[in-house]
């Protein structure tokens, strides 16, 4: 537990820096939006490409990797549709609770895997991410849609969206890049890594900074039902899987790492911008920040022994 906690604790130090300086509102209200579309937009895309156009990806088992982590996401998203009458939540409410279950936050994922396994660690990471936004953005669209929270004239704003995200044209080009052997040549490559450096230190401040500690006081069935799927159940099933397709120690633990993780940040602003329960969406946010301090490195733990 000891290096699991070594490697991870820095990373939710910055987290919690980041919800300290998001209480005190510093250095200003006006600052983390742009710095926030800053990592989002230039400098996590840029630490993708990088990792992604020179890293070599034979060493990873990309299909029972996609199989583990592709499959677990399609279970739990099944499951909580055929459980949503059960439920009883609102379509809005719904549709929160579905991106709580499997959204999974990027910078904490990639960030962590570094700490755990190094290079080795961040090129497993970048194929994650390769594999699961796509697929993850895809699910938590249909659910808005087919929950009814948006209209005719959204869906096609929401395409759009998905089709120009910026982390899946970044994977794209730095596969682009790996296979066609171009990679990044002469300055550009340090050019890239240097500002893909600086994405996972400011991305976890953010991370930190979009926590809403007040939302914390909202507890009920939706609340409840996504943390037990995202911190519990969806990590207990990757594990399986992952013993049982015989995942390597790196591949594991980067799989298990992405089911752990807490759910997107961006998921608020999704939330708001396709009729979810926005509110029940940053209590969900900040809830499951919060508790896979805990609950990660037990996970990680219990994989390792």
């Amino acid at each position: 537990m000891a290096s699991i906690s070594g490697a991870l604790g820095p990373l939710f130090l910055l987290i919690l820096l980041g919800a300290a300086l998001g209480v005190k509102r510093w250095p200003s209200d006006t600052f983390w939006p742009p710095m926030e579309r800053l990592i989002y937009f230039v400098l996590f895309p840029a630490m993708l490409v990088a990792t992604l156009s020179t890293a070599d990806v034979s060493q990873v088992p990309v299909t029972r990797l996609a199989l583990v982590l592709l499959g677990a996401m399609a279970a739990f998203g099944l499951l909580l549709w055929r459980l949503r009458a059960r439920l009883k939540l609102t379509p809005a409410a719904f549709t929160s609770v579905f991106q709580g279950a499997v959204r999974f936050n990027t910078y904490v994922g990639v960030a962590g895997a570094a700490a755990l396994h190094g290079s080795a660690g961040a090129t497993t990471a970048a194929v994650a991410v390769a594999l699961m936004v796509p697929v993850v953005n895809i699910m938590c669209v249909a659910s808005f849609v087919a929950a009814g929270t948006l209209g005719n004239a959204s869906i096609g704003k929401s395409i759009m969206a998905l089709i120009k995200n910026p982390l899946i044209l970044a994977c794209l080009l730095g596969i682009v890049l790996n296979l066609s052997g171009i990679g990044l040549p002469g300055w550009s490559h340090d050019t890239v890594d240097l500002l893909g450096r600086a994405a996972l230190p400011l991305g976890l401040v953010a991370v930190g900074v979009a926590l809403r500690p007040a939302a914390l006081l909202r507890v009920d069935r939706g609340v409840l039902a996504t943390n037990s799927v995202k911190l519990l159940l969806m990590p207990a099933l990757v594990l399986g899987l992952a013993w049982l397709v015989g995942l390597d120690t790196v591949s594991r633990d980067v799989a298990l790492l992405f089911a752990a993780l807490p759910t997107a940040t961006s998921a608020y602003i999704l939330a708001r911008q396709l009729g979810g329960d926005a509110e029940l969406m940053a209590a969900i946010i900040t809830g499951q920040t919060l508790l896979a301090m805990l609950t990660l490195p037990v996970w990680l733990q219990l994989a390792s022994g």
